[in-house]
């Protein structure tokens, strides 16, 4: 699979790559750092992403900032996208579901719990048939 991840943090972007690496996934990781950084990517007329892992708290644009563009855009709009966040806020999680999201990740601290939550992501997302772009 191909994923764009939309993450600020140098450190879970570390992270993600690093559990893909030792789970020996191949998938491919597409890094954007905020909303309109991931939004330029997918407006460039690159092959778009099976999925997307995104962060709600960034500068600039945040993830549900982000999740509005994006379901609001026809070609867009159907792409999965997976919050991967610390933010346990109520409010957040309706605001994404409201936007159209397809799943609510919380990280964990214990890097153990994070690569079982992050492997149990990425092995539904591969048997899922995907919308390919």
């Amino acid at each position: 699979m191909d994923i764009l991840l939309i993450e600020d943090d140098l450190i879970e972007v570390m992270k993600l790559k690093r559990t893909v690496s030792k789970l020996n996934l191949k998938h491919s990781i597409i890094e954007a750092k905020n909303g309109e950084e991931a939004l330029t990517y997918l407006r460039s007329g690159e092959k778009l992403p099976d999925i997307i892992l995104l962060d709600l708290n960034m500068p600039r644009m945040n993830g549900i900032e982000f999740l509005e563009i994006l379901k609001a855009d026809e070609l867009l709009q159907y792409l999965p996208t997976i919050i991967l966040t610390t933010s346990e806020n109520r409010a957040d999680l309706l605001k994404c579901y409201q936007a159209g999201i397809a799943g609510y990740v919380i990280k964990p601290l214990k890097y153990e719990d994070y690569e079982y939550k992050l492997n149990a992501v990425l092995e539904y997302w591969n048997v899922n048939q995907l919308v390919k772009g």
